[in-house]
């Protein structure tokens, strides 16, 4: 049984984890309704029906709003590129590549509501440009590693940085991102796709 101190605890934090909750839905709505520029703080915190008091306790403004967001969004790319990597061959890296780089791209179409205001954000906010560089660094990271590996593995060039080459690789994957999200690229996804990993893992890996 529960101490009445303890009881207290628990309701207050169950308040605060829906308030945050709230905030964050009404922000995608608004977000979305409109565009992050012409939002304002004011109007998600009436969307979300709390006080200005209290929702500044959770948020400084609708850029921490957008980051919780956008890295609610970025929690399912990373699990893409975070799959294990460890091909046995030229052609099973290729094939794993590929698998990446088109499922990549097919969450971006499925997530270019959202991803529309993040690029958005990155243009106007300091903050947002700034968090969007650090969710680089994240990938550009991993994907080094899995160049690593595979230059241990004997598969890839050993005459080239990892970190240069997955550099390339991500803000080519990145550009093709947005255009998918702004319906400006008459490719389907699997094209892109294929073209991308062709050139990439023609350049990098050595062959069988």
């Amino acid at each position: 049984m529960k101490e009445p101190g303890q009881a207290k605890v628990d309701k207050r934090h169950l308040r605060t984890v829906r308030t945050r909750e709230k905030l964050l839905v009404a922000a995608r709505d608004v977000f979305l309704s409109q565009d992050f520029q012409t939002a304002t703080i004011s109007q998600i915190i009436k969307q979300a029906g709390v006080g200005y008091g209290t929702a500044y306790v959770h948020f400084e403004g609708k850029d921490e709003l957008l980051i919780v967001l956008m890295e609610d969004v970025m929690d399912r790319f990373y699990q893409i590129a975070e799959q294990v990597f460890e091909p046995r061959s030229r052609a099973d890296a290729k094939q794993q590549i590929l698998e990446q780089a088109t499922a990549f791209l097919r969450l971006a179409d499925e997530e270019r509501a959202m991803l529309r205001i993040v690029e958005q954000a990155i243009g106007v906010s300091y903050v947002v440009r700034t968090k969007w560089k650090q969710i680089r660094e994240r990938f550009i990271e991993q994907i080094s590693q899995d160049i690593l590996y595979a230059q241990q593995q004997g598969l890839a060039r050993m005459d080239l940085e990892p970190k240069l080459v997955a550099r390339g690789w991500f803000f080519a994957n990145e550009m093709y991102l947005f255009e998918v999200v702004r319906g400006e690229t008459t490719a389907t996804i699997d094209e892109i796709a294929r073209t991308l990993t062709e050139v990439y893992a023609h350049g990098l890996y050595r062959e069988d």
